[in-house]
Formats: structure tokens, sequence, C-alpha cells
């Protein structure tokens, strides 16, 4: 080969592999693929008021309905919240918004992202709303902490009423609770039947969906909220 054939061939050889440097380090760096809004919201959710006094459960499928997907909730739901009677699927929008939807697709309540696993809405007849991913709401104590003995006091520090914590479940959610004889009317009358813990309060329940909830002041003591200047204490009679 004559020589300026060869500087040719070297030349050509330089100009590709340059070419192919060039193109790696103009690569695309490697980016995780986008969140699926609809994939983030498949399963347990709640549903509560922003007092978090009426508390309900949702859970998320990926089947198809009307205008989006199905909806599951739970039979309390309506009697908390009249505005869910109708709703049997969801949907997300395009900016991650949600829409809840009744059997012909049409919105019923929209609620807007605040964070990862957390969304808020306004209804006028309802005030706000919250929905929580329930995995990400762990609990400060369990069942197993609660059982026992307790009294319910009135900021005279005078117990009005006996009752029970049991660590055996009322539901999938919930625990038994029995009342003893001699409660005062302002119990009975509210009737509660089981218990849970939710996020770091203590809730007493009623077959009617209502609840009266506590916030732990110490490990024994517990004050119904939101406060009032005559308190309901919830204290402990017994240890676990």
């Amino acid at each position: 080969m004559h020589r300026w054939s060869i500087s040719v061939v070297v030349a050509m050889a330089g100009c590709l592999c340059g070419g192919v440097a060039l193109a790696q380090d103009m690569k695309t760096p490697d980016v995780p693929p986008p969140r699926d809004p609809a994939a983030a919201m498949t399963g347990n959710w709640q549903f509560s008021n922003a007092d978090q006094d009426k508390v309900c459960h949702f859970v998320f499928r990926n089947d198809p309905a009307p205008g989006g997907y199905k909806l599951d909730i739970d039979k309390k739901c309506p009697n908390l919240f009249p505005s869910t009677k109708n709703i049997v699927g969801w949907a997300v929008d395009n900016l991650g918004g949600l829409r809840l939807l009744d059997s012909a697709g049409r919105v019923v309540l929209e609620l807007s992202e605040v964070e990862t696993g957390l969304f808020d809405g306004f209804r006028k007849e309802e005030g706000r709303y919250i929905l929580q991913n329930a995995a990400s709401i762990v609990p400060a104590h369990s069942a197993a902490d609660m059982k026992g003995d307790w009294a319910i006091e009135r900021g005279t520090g005078k117990p009005i009423c006996a009752l029970t914590l049991a660590d055996k479940s009322a539901d999938a959610d919930d625990f038994t609770l029995r009342l003893k004889p001699g409660c005062d009317t302002q119990v009975t009358r509210f009737n509660p039947t089981s218990w849970r813990i939710d996020n770091s309060d203590l809730v007493l329940l009623t077959p009617r969906g209502l609840s009266w909830r506590f916030e732990e002041n110490d490990a024994n003591t517990w004050q119904r909220v939101p406060e009032t200047p005559d308190p309901f204490l919830l204290v402990r009679q017994s240890a676990p």
C-alpha cells in the first residue's frame, strides 16, 4: 500500500473512533422510569376527616370500572361520610389528582396529592378529608400495650365508667371493648363496643360508626380530643 493510502486509512479510523467516543459521551444518562400513579394507589388506604374522629377504610383495586378502576369502601363510610355512598371507582389525572367516581364514571369527590401517600380534599357539607396510605401509618402502641382495665373520668377526677380493652379482634382493624355495670349515661348513650389504635391515638368506636378519640398524656392517662374545659380522661386501672 502506498504511504499516502496508509495515512488516509489511519485518519479515517481515527475519525470513526472519535465519533464512537463522542456518541458514548453524549449518551443520555440512565433516568428512573416515572412513577405510575395508578399503580401507586392500589391497596389499603385510610379515609378520615381533619380531626380524625371519623375514620373508615378504602381498598383501591386495578380492576377496570367506568371511568377508571374499582374501589371498595367499608360499610362504615356512608354513615360517617354520606358523600361516599355511591363511590365505586377511582381514577388519577395527569397532574396526580385523585377522582372518586360513581357507577357511571361521574366524579363524586376530588382530592389533591399533598405528598406521596397523602391526599386531601374539601366538601362544604362535610369539611376537609384526609386520605392516607395505610402502609405509612405506624401505630405508636400495640393492642398488647393497651389491653386491660381502664376508667373514664371527667376533669374533676371522678370516674364515670369502668371498661376493659381486650386484644381480641372485633374485625380486621378493631378490638373488643366491654363496659362494666354502673357507667354514666353519657357513656352508655355513646355505647362503645370496640377500639383501635389509630396513628398515635386510641379510639373508642360504636356500631353506628361514631368514635371518641384520645391522645396520650402519659403511659397511663389519655385525654379526649378535641380538648374541652371539662375533659374526658381515659385512665389505666391495671397493667396488661
